[in-house]
């Protein structure tokens, strides 16, 4: 099976893509169920642009800036940012219908960290109205061919240039060779690796770990979003309460009915999501309390109807109405993780460092969320940053076709029980939760990595014997993309943005990228010690260096930094400290040898 173009993934970014490719292309869309299942469909809130007079490119920009704690890549953010106007327009040209006045003109929307009304919206569903358009146009395609049911494995690499992957078609248990001139990840984030979150089972961080394993940069993975407001009932586990209800009026209280955000922010209600997030788990765990809540008091019942039509309508489902016609309902929310910030390190056209293998949406770390993503910017990237590799990817392909293949299947067995995938998923995500979520410190984060790479371990093992499944190749992605998380994590040696370390409370003067690569964390198996000389903290993977002929490592990439100065100038003039650590070294590579 051979495409011009392969697309993994078939929510926004994917769809985009596909659809902005030339139409003299072959192209596949492979989707791991059907193609109306994706994350994409649950968006509530909208997508941020600038589309009135009294907006502009540098405020959406610097709301951008601010909300990502002074990580964003500032050109990424001017760019996509003055691309936003024209993906409004082209989701329109495919039949996205955004709500409108009576007038006609836009009705936007205000969401947290947002100092204009610029939020494009159809109701509380425009992930699924946009979806459902895409969806449409791609059914009138005659060269694309949908690949349901179908889940990549591993990209193929030759050379130095991705030509395809090999992929499981589910209802037939066969891995299949899929050749490409471009394959392009669009496989969403990694929320599954968490215990709870906001976004659907299928989730579990393909397009990552595929990258990763294939050699590419994964950048800032340790900056997970949680959504403030998650519905707590326990007939409902992942349903979202939209930013935009805030933005609209409601407030936050505790079970008291007292307002508790007031206390920690100037803008309240309306404070970036990884404040208002920390906020609430700070007010639950001082109560005692499960949940807090939205109050609604302050607008008619039939404002939130019109306004917010599922929402009110899965809310009275689940039993979930005001008590009388003078008590306003009260949501009952938690947070929820939500969103990747971090993700596959590509340019603004969504390259990789490897040619031939894109990676646009929530697979991809462009530079534009920064620690922290501001809201509605998320399907903005999707479509601007897929539009833009669309329309390079043709230039980019190969002039000849080269010889896959086929998958392996000798020496592999059907395995005997299951019960490791089984039992390795819930620890993962129990793991994860406990000790990798919205505050963290650094004895939860040194236990989550001992125990992930045991697990991780377990998966190889497992991969190298038997027959591949469904479960199991998301557990194994999940596991690389939790790796990856929990490495930026230790690494990061002050809080920032969605990254709050209670061991290190206070921000670096100067904010940097954690970049890490597959081969980093083989060269820290292979270093002379476990542990940093400076703190007595685990080593990380990207704060490794050479020291006559032998790998060391640090906690954190600073540390590495001082050190490998004091080499250049061989020790002269350099601190106790450096000296310290230089015969830690030394003792520990004598006694290797």
């Amino acid at each position: 099976m051979y495409f011009d173009v392969i697309v993994i993934g078939g929510g926004a970014a994917g769809l985009t893509t596909a659809l902005s490719l030339d139409k003299r292309l072959r192209i596949g869309v492979m989707t791991k169920r059907t193609l109306s299942d994706c994350a994409s469909t649950w968006a509530q809130g909208g997508i941020a642009a600038v589309l009135t007079e009294e907006d502009s490119f540098s405020a959406h920009a610097a709301d951008t800036l601010q909300a990502g704690g002074g990580l964003c890549d500032e050109t990424a953010v001017s760019s996509i940012v003055a691309d936003a106007p024209a993906a409004i327009n082209w989701l329109e040209t495919q039949g996205v219908k955004f709500n409108r006045d009576r007038a006609g003109v836009l009705a936007l929307g205000r969401e947290g960290g947002h100092h204009a009304r610029r939020i494009a919206h159809v109701d509380d569903t425009t992930g699924q109205a946009v979806i459902a358009a895409l969806q449409a146009q791609v059914l009138k395609r005659d060269n694309i061919t949908l690949l349901e049911h179908t889940i990549a494995v591993n990209a193929q690499v030759i050379g130095e240039r991705c030509n395809g992957v090999y992929a499981l078609h589910l209802l037939s248990g066969k891995v299949k060779t899929i050749g490409a001139g471009a394959t392009v990840l669009a496989t969403g984030g990694a929320g599954k690796v968490y215990l709870y979150a906001t976004t659907p089972q299928d989730t579990t961080g393909d397009g990552v770990a595929i990258a990763f394993r294939a050699g590419c940069r994964v950048r800032n993975m340790e900056f997970v979003q949680f959504h403030p407001t998650c519905l707590y009932h326990p007939l409902s586990s992942s349903f979202l309460i939209t930013e935009a209800m805030r933005g609209e009026g409601a407030l936050l209280v505790n079970e008291r009915g007292e307002r508790f955000m007031l206390a920690h922010h100037p803008d309240a209600e309306l404070a970036p999501r990884d404040i208002v997030a920390r906020t609430i788990d700070f007010e639950m765990k001082s109560s005692g309390t499960d949940c807090v809540y939205l109050d609604l008091s302050t607008w008619p019942a039939d404002f939130w109807q019109r306004r917010f039509p599922t929402i009110m309508r899965n809310c009275k489902a689940l039993g979930l109405e005001a008590a009388s016609n003078t008590k306003a309902l009260r949501i009952p929310v938690v947070p929820a993780a939500h969103y990747c910030c971090g993700g596959v390190h590509t340019d603004l056209l969504g390259r990789t460092d490897i040619a031939g293998l894109w990676a646009v949406g929530e697979t991809a770390c462009t530079g534009l969320h920064g620690a922290n993503r501001l809201a509605s910017n998320s399907l903005l990237e999707c479509v601007v940053t897929a539009r833009r590799a669309a329309a390079v990817v043709a230039d980019e392909l190969p002039v000849t076709t080269v010889a896959l293949s086929p998958w392996d299947e000798r020496r592999i067995s059907a395995p005997r029980e299951r019960v490791m995938v089984a039992h390795n998923w819930e620890e993962l995500r129990r793991t994860m939760w406990d000790y990798v979520g919205i505050v963290r410190n650094d004895e939860r984060l040194s236990r989550a990595r001992r125990r992930i790479e045991w697990i991780r371990e377990e998966i190889e093992d497992y991969y190298r014997r038997y027959v591949v499944s469904r479960d199991f190749l998301e557990l194994r992605n999940l596991a690389q993309c939790a790796e990856l998380i929990i490495e930026g994590a230790l690494s990061r040696r002050e809080s920032r943005g969605l990254h709050y370390n209670a061991d290190c409370p206070h921000e670096a003067e100067q904010a940097t990228d954690t970049l890490l690569l597959q081969q980093d964390f083989v060269r820290r198996r292979q270093a002379v010690n476990d542990f940093c000389p400076f703190s007595g903290r685990f080593i990380v993977a990207n704060a490794l260096t050479d020291y006559v002929g032998h790998v060391v490592g640090f906690c954190n990439p600073s540390c590495r930094d001082d050190f490998a100065r004091a080499i250049v100038v061989d020790f002269s003039g350099v601190s106790e400290k450096i000296l310290t650590a230089k015969e830690f070294f030394d003792e520990r590579i004598a006694a290797r040898r």
